[in-house]
């Protein structure tokens, strides 16, 4: 049987067998036109020298990332980011025996510049990037790997993300000149009244006039929040009124908006601290108590 298979077939399945033992996988996110998301776990060399047409921006999560690009040898550390422009040659593994964990994203260009009003791709020199800002910024996208990421938060997620680019190529911060306050308050508006569907991007563009990522700056630079962060607390605060009215959770999360029972438990525990389940004993403790 072993004779049997050719060199090709026997090296994929001893590396099969070594992928099961090591714990070695890729786990894709859902959905994203665009925006694609994975988690890699590694150990040795997992990646030969490639190219491709998107940027590859990512954050080390658990040991050291050990890559050749642009004739040099990088590594990144848990924290650190990892910015490769697209068609740059480069390679991937882990730099230690312990092995290696990393959230990245492949970010077609056209989507980017889609913001950059004319300006041609940002180019960051530096490979491995450590800066907590852009990590979060790139964390809010792939910490949720599991879900499909909404049209709203993807269109302020690359406007941050461009932002963030430009600033590590050395690029002068542009004006954000006058704040359509006007355009802002259309969109507030329309959120709140919709807070209980999805809302759709060309929806805000043709509500307040202007393209989904001027939108997301202005609505910033109104309310210090984006409007997909308005939306998903308008959404939760429905949510903490129907608990406190003694509404069942299990039909609370499709009421207020949410697409599923785990998509409202880790935004409910991650914007309060608590479990919807935790919210509701104490509310229900309280009614109790008066």
């Amino acid at each position: 049987m072993a004779q049997a298979l050719g060199a090709e077939a026997k090296e994929g399945l001893e590396r099969s067998c070594a992928d099961a033992v090591n714990g070695d996988r890729i786990v894709s996110a859902p959905g994203g036109s665009g925006l694609e998301r994975i988690e890699a776990r590694f150990h040795g060399n997992a990646f030969e020298l490639h190219r491709h047409d998107t940027y590859a921006i990512g954050v080390t999560l658990q040991g050291v990332q050990r890559f050749h690009y642009r004739g040099a040898l990088q590594h990144s550390l848990p924290g650190q980011a990892i910015v490769l422009h697209p068609d740059e040659l480069h390679d991937g593994g882990a730099g230690t025996e312990d092995g290696l964990r990393y959230r990245i994203l492949y970010l077609e260009p056209s989507l980017l510049l889609d913001c950059l009003d004319g300006e041609p791709l940002p180019f960051v020199r530096d490979a491995v990037v450590d800066d907590p800002r852009l990590r979060d910024t790139l964390l809010s996208a792939l910490a949720p790997l599991d879900e499909e990421l909404g049209e709203l938060f993807v269109a302020d997620f690359v406007a941050q993300l461009a932002r963030h680019l430009r600033r590590h190529a050395g690029k002068p911060a542009k004006s954000a000149g006058k704040t359509a306050w006007r355009a802002a308050a259309l969109a507030r508006d329309y959120l709140e009244e919709n807070a209980e569907r999805p809302v759709r991007s060309d929806e805000l563009e043709a509500v307040t006039g202007l393209d989904r990522y001027a939108l997301s700056r202005h609505f910033r630079a109104t309310y210090s929040t984006s409007p997909h962060r308005f939306l998903l607390m308008r959404r939760l605060q429905r949510a903490r009124r129907m608990i406190a009215e003694g509404e069942p959770l299990a039909e609370i999360a499709a009421a207020a908006g949410f697409s599923d029972q785990s998509h409202f438990n880790r935004h409910f525990k991650k914007t309060f601290g608590l479990t919807p389940g935790r919210w509701a004993a104490l509310v229900k403790g309280s009614r109790v108590a008066a």
